[in-house]
């Protein structure tokens, strides 16, 4: 972030300087005091536990040159500028928005129900092989992190490529007003979020928003292999560019696992075959990959350079992170998040890799509301179908993973349900074998990795 003059602070958040002094800058900003730098900006935002005005005083005595608040309490300090703002979380988009207005950047947006962090660093690591690029740090998608991060933008950025995530209406339109974006993405729609949305095809609605209040001469890059959405992008006043294995404009074909060390496949784009190496697994990440390949080309790269980039990646820690223990063991921790969509691609890596015995240990999607016994039913039909030796579902909603996988054919002796994490680790103590390759996945808030890391210290 460059410096930025309290004046012009003022004049972006439509505020009002209620003491302290009126000239001077700032070049950082802060949202949290533990963290905060003297000479800061500090931003206090409310959660449903917390409220940053809380902190005013430590911010001040940590140094803070500048404060926004948005309440009627009485201020006097005579070395720290207060700015009265209608609502704080409303100023930090308006500052971000104002402040990405200075630059001429040139910005990507990602969303879809899965492959948003992924396909955001695909093409970030395409276009740093030739440019600076501002990316969202981990997953800095949401109302908060994504101004935030815009924040960080400089004269050296030539590109910017923002993930943009959602739970409900109107929050990825909020973002795009921030990014104005050239090119926006959706990956694909699933069923995260579902239980706020309703159907997938409010999550649909919610995500198409990632195309209104772009940048000048906007393009749209989509999965040509979701046939709903391929439907609803007709409209748009836009060219669409379109991705997918069975279909698109950049597509894959002899598309082939090599387990642990990844994908191969040829790209078949704009009249050319090319020969792609990918060192992640997953036919997931060929889609994300053929995203990241259209929007570079879009960007003006070339296809050498996007070839060789995309064979240097590296995954992101608990998603699909493949290691192997000095036992013989092989722990795939996919413990990050979960969703119907994810877990099928992760079973499919599971099926993929050589191994004595497969081993599944899944635990409870969140956030499905009222299609959740759906869901984990979906789960428990896929891991039949999947040749699982053995399946651990953990959790309360993971009950219907199990129950589904026995009615669909898998042997009850090999199914296994568990309440909680410490009865599913006492079974796998006595039951994981050399040889075996086990896939530890579930939602962020069931903890997953914790089992994923009992199992590699124990073999």
């Amino acid at each position: 972030m460059i410096k930025l003059k309290i004046s012009d602070i003022t004049a972006a958040v439509k505020g009002r300087i209620v003491c302290g002094p009126e000239d001077g800058e700032v070049c950082k900003i802060s949202l949290d005091t533990r963290t905060l730098e003297k000479g800061s900006l500090f931003i206090p935002l409310r959660g449903e536990r917390f409220d940053g005005h809380d902190f005013l005083e430590q911010a001040a005595e940590k140094g803070a040159r500048v404060m926004l608040v948005d309440n009627e309490e009485y201020y006097d300090y005579s070395d720290v500028s207060v700015i009265r703002v209608r609502d704080t979380l409303e100023a930090l988009h308006s500052l971000a928005r104002w402040y990405r207005g200075r630059f001429e950047a040139v910005f990507v947006a990602v969303t879809g129900s899965t492959g948003k962090t992924t396909t955001k660093n695909m093409i970030a690591t395409i276009l740093e092989t030739k440019y600076n690029v501002l990316k969202t740090p981990g997953n800095y998608n949401n109302q908060i992190g994504l101004p935030a991060t815009i924040m960080e933008l400089n004269d050296s950025h030539r590109f910017g490529v923002i993930e943009m995530g959602m739970s409900g209406y109107g929050e990825i339109e909020n973002l795009v007003r921030i990014v104005r974006p050239k090119v926006s993405v959706i990956t694909n729609i699933g069923m995260s979020h579902i239980e706020r949305l309703g159907s997938q095809e409010g999550i649909l609605k919610a995500k198409m928003e990632v195309f209104q209040e772009m940048d000048r001469d906007p393009a749209a890059v989509i999965n040509a292999d979701a046939l709903f959405l391929r439907s609803e992008v007709r409209g748009l006043d836009m060219p669409v560019v379109c991705f997918g294995i069975k279909e698109g404009d950049y597509k894959a074909e002899n598309v082939l696992s090599k387990g642990e060390e990844g994908m191969t496949y040829t790209l078949v784009a704009e009249g050319g075959r090319f020969d792609v190496k990918l060192p992640l697994p997953g036919r997931h990440n060929v889609y994300n990959s053929l995203a990241a390949v259209a929007v570079a080309r879009l960007l003006g790269m070339g296809f050498e350079e996007i070839i060789g980039a995309l064979g240097n990646l590296e995954g992101e820690k608990m998603r699909l992170t493949i290691h192997s223990t000095t036992g013989g063991v092989s722990v795939v921790n996919d413990a990050y998040n979960a969703s119907p969509d994810s877990m099928k691609s992760a079973l499919e890596v599971l099926s993929d890799m050589p191994g004595k015995r497969k081993i599944a240990v899944l635990s409870d999607m969140l956030e499905m509301g009222a299609f959740s016994e759906e869901g984990h039913r979906m789960v428990g039909e896929l891991a039949a179908g999947t040749g699982l030796d053995i399946l651990v579902a953990v959790g309360n909603e993971s009950r219907f993973i199990a129950m589904e996988a026995k009615e669909r054919g898998m042997d009850p002796r090999s199914v296994y349900y568990f309440d909680d994490k410490g009865q599913a680790a006492k079974l796998l103590d006595g039951l994981i074998q050399k040889g075996d390759v086990i896939l530890v996945k579930g939602s962020r808030g069931m903890r997953m990795e914790e089992l994923a890391d009992r199992i590699l210290e124990r073999s």
